[in-house]
């Protein structure tokens, strides 16, 4: 059992092996990754999918590397900068990420393999992440979390975005985003050369 589910009810059978999936953070990003590959590898662009899917594949790296620069994970309640607006910021990125190179393949496959991935694994992830900061931080991740929404921006909190420090040493080295901008714009090229 992963320790993401060792608090919840047990369960066994298909029912336990299907949730224990949904919980396995290794497979949620390695998917995401390979989904991503995959994406720009079979696509075939056409100028508007690929100008609309590559805008919201570049605005979800940025949200990532916004975010990955204004937090310590597990160690301070992160509530400043995107955090003001979103709980999980990383995740709003990350289903940027990988809807916007499903939207410039345009291949009748990728938008529902994306949207299957999203359902699958997006819900168990925050509900997990949910329940791990509420146990660190008590009253300050509920006070936090009863303002702010889990993906979508709350239009209400945009003034407090400003707020906070953020790092680009502490998102490039410590929070490991370089190596998802240096693979995101690589696969980035792939879909849009054609187009050049």
């Amino acid at each position: 059992m992963s320790h993401r589910t060792e608090d919840l009810k047990p369960l066994s059978g298909m029912a336990h092996v299907l949730r224990e999936l949904r919980y396995h953070e290794v497979t949620r990003q390695s998917l995401a990754v390979i989904l991503i590959l995959v994406f720009a590898l079979t696509s075939r662009p056409e100028p508007v999918t690929a100008a609309i899917g590559m805008t919201a594949a570049l605005l979800g790296m940025l949200i990532r590397l916004y975010a990955s620069g204004h937090i310590m994970k597990n160690r301070e309640l992160a509530h400043t900068g995107p955090y003001a607006v979103v709980r999980h910021p990383l995740y709003t990125g990350n289903i940027l990420l990988v809807a916007g190179f499903a939207l410039a393949n345009v291949s009748y496959w990728a938008i529902p393999v994306a949207l299957f991935f999203f359902w699958f694994w997006y819900p168990t992830a925050i509900e997990y992440e949910d329940r791990k900061l509420r146990a660190i931080f008590g009253q300050a991740w509920q006070d936090w979390a009863a303002r702010t929404p889990a993906l979508a921006p709350k239009l209400s909190n945009i003034a407090a975005m400003g707020s906070g420090q953020w790092s680009l040493a502490k998102s490039l080295r410590k929070n490991g985003e370089i190596l998802i901008t240096v693979f995101v714009l690589a696969c980035g090229w792939r879909v849009i050369a054609p187009l050049v």
